[in-house]
């Protein structure tokens, strides 16, 4: 567990940056789910961060409620959802969570990176669960899911370049045909289904 001031601990070992799905309740009273990369403190101490960029729902619910359940989840699939699409549900936790915490969310910094604006939050959980404890494995595949969703959230951001961010793409859909599973290969499907650019 990492150890911080907070009300309670992480229910994981956080280093470098986390991939994480976050659930955060919106004006509608459901929990719109999104992912999000937890930086973990320098050296262990201090306090985890993240990022929002743009006027985002999950940018929104934290100003408006201060709080969400950060979750760590191991189906491509539902990675994916939180990446690409406009995904509500009706309980903070999916049932894909091997381990959540519910965390107290304040703003720290902000700023604009060309013309998106960006938010720094800081992240202090205040309720945390362990729900199931598995073997770690290693998947190509599914690590391949996980950067073709970063790469496509670069795709109409100007600093990036689009010819290289889909000749990455592609690269990743060949790893997760080779080396993926079943659900690796669904979790590109979704992100196929929700990119407009061809590779």
């Amino acid at each position: 567990m990492t150890e911080l001031d907070g009300d309670a601990d992480w229910p994981v070992e956080l280093r470098g940056v986390t991939e994480s799905v976050v659930t955060t309740l919106g004006p509608n009273d459901q929990w719109n789910v999104a992912v999000l990369g937890l930086h973990a403190p320098d050296g262990g101490a201090g306090s985890v961060t993240a990022r929002t960029w743009g006027r985002t729902r999950t940018w929104r619910n934290f100003r408006e409620r201060g709080e969400g359940y950060v979750q760590f989840v191991a189906d491509p699939v539902d990675f994916v959802e939180a990446a690409m699409t406009v995904r509500e549900e009706d309980d903070p936790v999916l049932a894909s969570a091997d381990a959540w915490a519910r965390v107290d969310v304040s703003r720290r910094d902000e700023g604009t990176d060309g013309e998106t604006q960006w938010v720094e939050w800081e992240l202090r959980p205040i309720e945390s669960a362990i729900e199931r404890e598995t073997v770690p494995t290693i998947n190509r595949g599914f690590n391949a899911v996980i950067e073709a969703t970063v790469a496509t959230s670069r795709l109409d951001v100007p600093t990036y370049d689009t010819a290289a961010l889909l000749e990455r793409l592609a690269h990743l859909e060949s790893v997760v045909e080779t080396c993926g599973g079943e659900r690796e290969e669904a979790a590109f499907a979704v992100l196929t289904d929700h990119v407009d650019a061809e590779w």
